[in-house]
């Protein structure tokens, strides 16, 4: 079995037919296109989305179709045994609004009112929503945008963007409800994000912290409670997998060799025990440890490091690289999602792309803007194509994920794909593309292993942080764009800068001539913190819905205005600046479970 939070019973997407209520011909009539309808939207969801232990996503369907109130109420009781995260509610008709709506207050809901000529159904999509708005209970609409005829049972591309944007966020909400998040340590060098706030994750994720003191590493290490046999298994797998890169140390500060064996075992067994601390192990159990083998339930963690821990004892690099990994020493598995620093909104932000792709994410200093002037004066290149404008360089102490290299491939491109898609070769790939250096001695006295590599351009990616604002509450900035490939020569000049022994991804966001995004050095001096989190893909969209349904407001962002996807409510708040109404609706309806 994968160890993993996501072993047990799992959120489902409930699909809510209703219906004309009036017997006598017109509800009669219209049985068999109502169901149809959410059978269509479970069966679109099933087939195009999946939970992130990658099997397909779930959905549930009403026993009936809901004509009033009791049809409702059965419905909901059949959702809660069910385990249902997330409502779609489908019609192509008239229905009584208030009577029929989804009441569940804490789980995101969309209603899909199918455009047709024949019955009202943009009549009742829009007699609902008003219901949900005036209840204080947002809903999504979904409506397509050109007319269908009453007996087209297909569902249009643009309703299914709608559909499948609404479940991916929905779920993502769902998967994150009653999970922890695992802080190791404490606060980091005074990292305002390694303050771990409890009551955000409380109030907007509805998910509990759990905190361990770094001691408890030691204790474990030293008590020999983690996998023996695993643990051989692993440290084979890291001598004939990881090969060690150029030790930048001086002479003066280079350690031995026998010190360096000894960091990679502590390393390893800081990885095993990591892993084991978030999600439990039952191995454990078997050797006597039985409170040990329960882990922290933890869907996400941070590991604080520096300095207390990294003065004494190697630091987090190899276990927050390899478990943010698709891949280790027991073949290809999810990745876990760690926080370097013990930076918890990085964290969240990083589960955030996490739960809706399913890939690994990066994480990252957001370390350096380079102006294309700046670029050429030091190397003599000339950035062009997406990088003309300038480039961030992403980068941070050897604790970004191995997919980061860019060394998985569809159709010839750079990709980071799903665990289950990756092959063994393409594990392979990241791996060699990797190299691991002797930590800097002067910024980690006690040790430890960094990776380096660079990340292949030409990846569409998302980079995304979440903030705390005193007296707004949480915040979150979003920033598409492309990973850059340089001359070999030019990435060399830059990188040798700063510290060469972590891994690199260049940068180049969607520029869009106004705002935080007239040019890349407004990403930059606009960026809300030290860290950014890196997605695969172009997932703003789905970001913002995301952050809708928490009620967290997006102030930063790249993405075209009819791709924002937020509950019909948000019009209420003003149509002409979407990002002030935004703000004005998330602070209006409050964090989720608050």
């Amino acid at each position: 079995m994968k160890l993993s939070v996501f072993n047990g019973s799992l959120p489902k997407i409930g699909i809510r037919p209703t219906i004309d209520g009036r017997l006598g011909g017109v509800r009669e009539s219209l049985e068999k296109q109502t169901m149809d309808m959410a059978k269509s939207a479970a069966k679109l969801i099933s087939a195009s989305l999946r939970y992130p232990n990658g099997q397909p996503v779930e959905c549930v369907i009403a026993d009936t179709c809901i004509g009033g109130v009791a049809e409702a109420s059965a419905c909901a009781e059949k959702f809660a045994r069910e385990n249902v995260g997330a409502s779609l509610t489908v019609t192509p008709c008239w229905c009584y609004g208030s009577e029929t709506m989804d009441m569940n207050a804490s789980i995101p809901k969309a209603v899909w009112g199918f455009n047709g000529t024949e019955r009202p159904g943009a009549v009742y999509l829009a007699a609902v929503l008003a219901g949900h708005t005036q209840k204080g209970i947002p809903a999504f609409s979904i409506y397509g945008r050109e007319v269908q005829d009453g007996g087209d049972k297909s569902i249009p591309a643009d309703v299914q963007e709608k559909i499948l944007r609404f479940a991916r966020a929905g779920l993502a909400v769902a998967l994150m409800r009653g999970k922890s998040y695992l802080g190791m340590g404490g606060v980091s060098m005074g990292i305002a994000g390694s303050i771990v706030d409890q009551p955000f994750f409380e109030e907007y994720l509805g998910m509990r912290v759990e905190t361990i003191d770094m001691t408890e590493f030691l204790r474990r290490m030293d008590k020999g409670i983690y996998d023996q046999d695993e643990y051989k298994k692993a440290l084979a797998w890291v001598k004939q997998n990881c090969p060690e890169g150029k030790d930048y140390n001086s002479a003066k500060t280079k350690r031995s060799r026998k010190q360096l064996n000894s960091e990679w075992e502590k390393s390893v067994k800081m990885a095993l025990i990591a892993r084991d601390l978030m999600v439990g192990n039952p191995k454990l159990a078997k050797m006597g440890f039985g409170e040990e083998a329960h882990g922290h339930n933890a869907i996400a963690s941070g590991f604080q490091g520096q300095r207390q821990w990294t003065d004494y004892q190697p630091n987090g690099d190899f276990l927050e690289a390899i478990l943010n990994t698709s891949f280790d020493w027991n073949g290809i598995r999810a990745p876990y999602i760690v926080a370097t620093e013990n930076d918890c909104l990085n964290g969240t932000s990083m589960l955030f792309g996490h739960l809706l792709t399913n890939t690994a994410q990066i994480f990252a200093d957001v370390r350096t803007y380079w102006s294309a002037d700046s670029v050429k004066r030091v190397s003599g290149h000339t950035l062009a194509g997406h990088a003309s404008g300038g480039i961030l360089h992403l980068i941070n102490s050897g604790s970004a994920t191995l997919d980061g290299t860019g060394q998985q491939s569809l159709n010839g491109q750079p990709v980071m794909k799903p665990f289950w898609e990756i092959t063994g070769a393409e594990a392979k790939k990241c791996l060699a593309a990797t190299s691991w250096h002797p930590s800097i001695t002067e910024y980690f006295p006690g040790g430890g292993w960094s990776s380096r590599f660079l990340s292949r351009g030409g990846m569409p990616v998302t980079m995304c942080r979440l903030n705390l604002v005193k007296g707004l509450g949480a915040a979150l900035q979003i920033a598409e764009g492309w990973t850059v490939d340089l001359p070999e020569k030019v990435h060399d000049t830059l990188d040798q800068r700063t510290n060469p022994t972590w891994p690199t991804t260049w940068f180049a966001p969607r520029l869009t001539g106004h705002g935080a995004f007239r040019d890349v050095y407004s990403v930059m001096n606009n960026w809300g913190a030290n860290h950014g989190a890196i997605s695969y893909g172009h997932i703003g969209a789905d970001l913002i819905s995301l952050a809708s349904m928490l009620r967290i407001p997006v102030y930063m962002h790249n993405v075209a205005n009819d791709q924002v996807f937020r509950p019909s409510a948000w019009a209420a708040f003003g149509t002409q600046c979407l990002e002030s109404a935004d703000y004005r609706a998330c602070a209006n309806f409050g964090p989720l479970y608050a």
